[in-house]
């Protein structure tokens, strides 16, 4: 028996020394080390030695398999090690080779004129608010001096979930939620920009998603003559020093008095062209006095404060700052169109 076990020893280290892979190791690992190896099968004649020779012969057997466990383990490592060499010598890279080009992205034309009109208004002491797009009717209409009959709804066709919720059609409806926060305390001072939605036919100059940023602030003493040397600033930062602005008398139920505003043509110089159509203007903006009605309902007291209010399309500032004449340019995700704008417009 003690033979035996030398032998297997013997027999078992030199098929380890020869294995060429983790597979053939494993093997050998099952063959003399498993429950029906043959280490196994001379252990169980132990039954017929003697009481002196069963210790002796049960070390011997510890010794041989602890030696084959050990030579196993150090050809594992031997043949991992060997794997690992070979990998590395089949994937090496050549520094030396050029990189594969990154295709850097561009700004969409969009979102460079709302951050340059952010950068604008911060620096002027405003703050950036933001509201729901899934609006209730309340802040969407009712709070901003448009009663639940008012025809001024008519002129914007709303997309209504329920009777009370809608899709915002403006972002004005951020003024009012921020008026009220305040609680009647001023000063507000912010800009809202945001996505916003009407029921209108997609064409060249219409879309049923667009962009408004609009303007508000509230305090004592604030007059007509602060909004426009507001957007005076505005129009020269964002269109050239040498514009001017004109404001015509028009109406918004949220305003009192309202205008539209105009910058003087910056193609022609107001000469008149093909995009001011010949009259040397360029209507950019609608904007007003608060409305005391809308002062009222958020909480302030409309003897005391007074405020302005302003409202741009996004859309329609970048197409005339970029010369864009299709405002579904914007939204069909072309790639030509977009590498035209480059990442510091």
């Amino acid at each position: 028996m003690q033979e035996r076990l030398k032998e297997l020893q013997s027999e078992a280290l030199d098929k380890i020394s020869q294995a060429s892979n983790l597979k053939e190791l494993n093997d050998i690992r099952v063959s003399y080390l498993g429950k029906k190896g043959p280490i196994t099968e001379v252990l169980k004649g132990m039954g017929k030695l003697s009481a002196e020779e069963r210790p002796i012969m049960g070390a011997l057997a510890n010794e041989v398999r602890d030696a084959i466990a050990a030579g196993i383990e150090s050809k594992q490592s031997q043949l991992e090690e060997a794997a690992v060499q070979q990998k590395l010598a089949g994937e090496k890279i050549d520094v030396t080779l050029p990189g594969r080009p990154v295709k850097t992205g561009n700004h969409h034309p969009l979102t460079s004129i709302v951050e340059e009109i952010e950068d604008l208004f911060i620096g002027m002491g405003y703050t950036i608010a933001e509201g729901p797009e899934v609006e209730s009717d309340y802040y969407n209409f009712e709070a901003l001096n448009l009663p639940k009959d008012h025809p001024a709804r008519d002129m914007q066709d709303s997309f209504y979930i329920t009777e009370d919720i809608l899709l915002r059609t403006q972002t004005s409806p951020v003024q009012a939620r921020t008026m009220e926060k305040h609680s009647g305390k001023g000063p507000v001072k912010i800009i809202c920009p945001g996505k916003v939605f009407r029921r209108d036919n997609d064409d060249a100059t219409h879309s049923h998603q667009f962009m408004q940023i609009e303007g508000l602030v509230v305090d004592e003493n604030i007059r007509m003559s602060d909004l426009k040397g507001t957007l005076e600033l505005f129009a020269k930062k964002l269109f050239g020093e040498d514009r001017e602005i004109r404001l015509r008398p028009s109406f918004f139920p949220f305003t009192e008095p309202s205008v539209e505003v105009d910058v003087s043509c910056f193609k022609c110089g107001g000469s008149g062209c093909n995009i001011c159509k010949k009259t040397g203007w360029i209507e950019i903006l609608g904007a007003g006095m608060v409305h005391p009605n809308v002062l009222e309902m958020s909480g302030f007291d409309s003897k005391k404060y007074t405020g302005f209010a302003f409202g741009m399309g996004v859309e329609r500032i970048a197409m005339l700052k970029y010369g864009i004449d299709d405002i579904r340019h914007f939204y069909t995700n072309d790639v030509r169109f977009l590498k035209q704008f480059s990442i510091n417009e």
